[in-house]
């Protein structure tokens, strides 16, 4: 029989680099990486016409379509993506003196649902009590005037007080300006570094998020794998060879990044970065599987529907396919 052809949309991560090369196969399957560094557009085009048969996804976008009963993918319990999100919190410190300062402000963000606000909400909300409910969010590119990508996404299941930078200026500018109190998100804005006004909520970041995660297991998820419904149903047994495949690939390179004979990366502290690794994570910062990433799946899905995004927080067991 012969291989079935499936189109993988991704970036050209490190931990997906042996499938590009073709060092690690998939079993049964002719897999065609089509590389896209943008994560926002094969979000796009996944949601809006499943442009690939597999790609990464939006993790909060994935559970608000299986919470809703929309949801044409099925999903695997590798993570494409994760980032610690403590250094994205911006603030404008003639407004907000402090995290608790952020109830009922007026705050940037790219998209209000999107996982990195998802999960910044999140950990304001759990580390310093902050309540939005009564915030104002304006959404929109932090350093253009333009709209963050062309998202298809569900509406979320609360009314909440969120509408379009219509401005024609960046979010950036408005947090200068003083018309936004705050942006949270996944970049950094232009005037941070050139305004003293504009600083971090987490100035010693790296430092905050290294006791966030021994103190509660978390390392946020931002990018889940979902192949089709349709090619999983006519092949389930793809979801398994691809979930051994990303594993086999992901171990390759940690190896690899982990050989100190050389510097795998542009990183010329990367062996303080290995001895970090070890002392916080036992070793392994990225684990797949559903049981190692436990509470930041239960964190995610609490703060969905914490964050009026969906109804009620599902069972993380029941987002995942069997890959056994």
């Amino acid at each position: 029989m012969s291989d079935v052809p499936v189109r993988f949309a991704c970036g050209l991560y490190d931990r997906m680099l042996p499938l590009y090369t073709g060092e690690v196969a998939v079993e049964g399957v002719d897999l065609k990486f089509e590389v896209e560094d943008n994560p926002r557009v094969i979000f796009d085009n996944m949601a809006a016409r499943q442009a690939y048969d597999v790609s990464e996804f939006s993790s909060s976008e994935f559970v608000s379509r299986f919470t809703a009963g929309q949801c044409p993918f099925v999903a695997i319990p590798v993570f494409a993506s994760r980032v610690f999100r403590h250094s994205f919190i911006f603030i404008n410190r003639r407004h907000v003196k402090s995290a608790k300062d952020l109830a009922g402000k007026r705050i940037g963000v790219p998209v209000y649902t999107m996982t990195a606000a998802i999960f910044i909400r999140g950990l304001l909300s759990d580390e310093h009590g902050v309540d939005f409910s009564n915030c104002e969010w304006v959404e929109g590119d932090i350093n253009s005037a333009k709209s963050h990508g062309n998202p298809t996404i569900l509406p979320t299941v609360r009314k909440l007080a969120v509408r379009a930078n219509d401005s024609g200026r960046s979010l950036s500018q408005l947090l200068e300006a003083g018309e936004l109190h705050a942006i949270i998100g996944t970049g950094i804005p232009e005037a941070f570094g050139r305004n003293p006004d504009i600083v971090r909520v987490y100035p010693d970041y790296r430092t905050a998020e290294m006791s966030y995660y021994r103190r509660t297991r978390i390392f946020p998820i931002m990018h889940l794998v979902v192949i089709r419904r349709e090619l999983h149903e006519r092949h389930p047994q793809i979801a398994g060879a691809l979930y051994r495949a990303f594993v086999k690939a992901k171990d390759a390179e940690q190896a690899k990044m982990r050989y100190r004979g050389t510097l795998r990366y542009m990183l010329p502290w990367m062996h303080a970065e290995l001895d970090d690794i070890d002392a916080v994570f036992g070793g392994d910062p990225w684990p797949y599987g559903v049981e190692p990433n436990r509470p930041t799946l239960e964190a995610l899905v609490r703060y969905l529907e914490e964050q009026g995004v969906i109804t009620k927080a599902p069972r993380v067991d029941e987002l995942f396919v069997s890959v056994d």
